[in-house]
């Protein structure tokens, strides 16, 4: 009995150590990831870029954002997960490196090359990392309850670390440089790349018997229409957030690029808490079950209404402000004086916060169908045809963000918001209830 606990305490020591290594090349990734997002947005804003041709910079890397989520699973189950997850550190250095060209060189075309690799290098890693740690806590009961305290703990800290990575961005390029940072941030992720292949074991997660590529399309219809309302859902949310939040915050209200980048990083740190909160709230609320096709739909339709009372609050705001600006001194004295843009950031802010707080919710919501829906044997291509409506929604997000604000200001990006929530609420009246046998699913990230 002793040799038996001897070798079952060296397994999960041995387990919980490459498990914290596969986290900490996840967490330098993402914040990388954070911070090239950022520098590229602010810089190449002050080099002269309009709002849309910023957004065709990020075009190729939620393009191949799209096509890694789809092939991104299958190609780790043939060559192996830890090889997939190094390829895409590597692949991020090189996008890095090859930002650090002179600016003559930095045209839209090498810029959105750069960021193809980029979006490659971000699908493969998240995707290698998040499967590698099922691969690497083995089986069994035992290994089913790590399985979801290791997975809390990655899922948890991925939007606070993007978020931290958009202050890092922010606070490189205002203090060393746009070159510096990218110089920086390569060669941090590379020490990294470098010990993570040193520690981690080779071969994990690859099959013996080969994957079918046919098999990443999913024929479960629940399945086909929460992957659709989900495109909707993350184009919602880019469509304003990506190109036209930051922009107008640096350009209309003036913020310096430390005062956009920690704010953002804020927001996504804040998003990261609620969203990992949001499953367990949920399942209380409904009496330990998970949350139902009717979950996503009243939730949609509440986060449909803030997009638009932002909209409404900025374009209506600064009027009603100096109508009560009398009445307002003596308790407000603030608001008397308070210029137009002042008001519209006040609202704007106030505005993102709710927004946040719902938008994390229905992510989650989302995140607990697509298991709950999934047959067992096909649940980690239906992920993947999901994540892929995602990324999908991304891209729409991002280059409706740049076009819709150059043409109809941030109000214009926060209606086509509007509408997007809606089409998701929609897709969502065709969502089936949840199988009784389903309640026991964990949401993925």
């Amino acid at each position: 009995m002793n040799g038996r606990s001897s070798v079952s305490n060296f397994k999960l020591q041995t387990s919980l150590f490459n498990y914290f290594t596969v986290t900490a090349g996840y967490w330098a990734f993402t914040i990388t990831d954070g911070a090239i997002r950022m520098l590229v947005v602010l810089y190449f804003h002050q080099l002269g870029y309009s709002p849309f041709e910023v957004a065709m910079l990020f075009l190729f890397y939620e393009v191949f954002g799209i096509v890694t989520n789809l092939v991104g699973g299958w190609l780790g189950a043939r060559i192996g997960l830890n090889l997939t997850m190094h390829i895409g550190m590597g692949l991020q250095v090189a996008a890095l490196l090859m930002l650090t060209v002179p600016d003559p060189w930095l045209s839209v075309a090498y810029v959105m090359a750069a960021q193809a690799l980029s979006g490659i290098a971000k699908d493969l890693n998240k995707m290698s990392a998040k499967a590698s740690v099922k691969s690497l806590t083995g089986q069994g009961a035992a290994a089913e309850s790590r399985l979801f305290k290791y997975v809390a703990v990655l899922t948890g800290s991925k939007n606070a670390l993007k978020g931290a990575g958009f202050f890092v961005g922010a606070a490189l390029l205002q203090g060393i440089g746009f070159r510096g940072a990218l110089f920086v941030l390569a060669g941090v992720l590379l020490v990294v790349l470098v010990i993570t292949a040193l520690l981690l074991p080779s071969g994990v997660g690859k099959l013996k018997e080969k994957a079918r590529f046919t098999q990443v399309f999913s024929n479960t219809p629940a399945v086909n229409w929460l992957s659709a309302a989900r495109f909707f859902l993350f184009g919602a949310r880019d469509v304003w957030f990506v190109v036209a939040l930051p922009v107008f915050l640096y350009d209309v209200l003036g913020w310096s690029f430390t005062e956009v980048g920690g704010f953002l990083a804020l927001w996504v740190i804040g998003y990261g808490v609620v969203q990992a909160s949001a499953p367990a709230l949920l399942r209380r609320g409904r009496h330990g079950a998970g949350p139902g096709g009717s979950t996503a739909r009243v939730w949609a339709l509440v986060l449909a209404l803030i997009p638009a009372g932002i909209a409404l609050g900025m374009t209506h705001g600064p009027a009603l402000a100096a109508q009560w600006s009398d009445e307002a001194a003596t308790a407000f004295g603030w608001l008397a004086d308070a210029s137009a843009a002042e008001i519209q950031g006040l609202v704007l802010v106030a505005g993102l916060v709710f927004f946040g707080i719902v938008f994390a919710i229905n992510s989650a919501v989302h995140s607990y169908l697509i298991l709950a829906y999934s047959d067992f044997q096909k649940v980690s291509m239906n992920v993947g045809f999901y994540y892929m409506a995602n990324a999908g929604g991304r891209l729409a997000g991002t280059v409706l963000s740049g076009l819709i604000y150059q043409t109809q200001g941030l109000t214009g990006c926060l209606w086509w918001s509007a509408g997007f929530v809606l089409a998701a609420f929609l897709l969502s009246l065709r969502l089936p209830p949840v199988p009784q046998s389903a309640h026991e699913v964990d949401a993925p990230a």
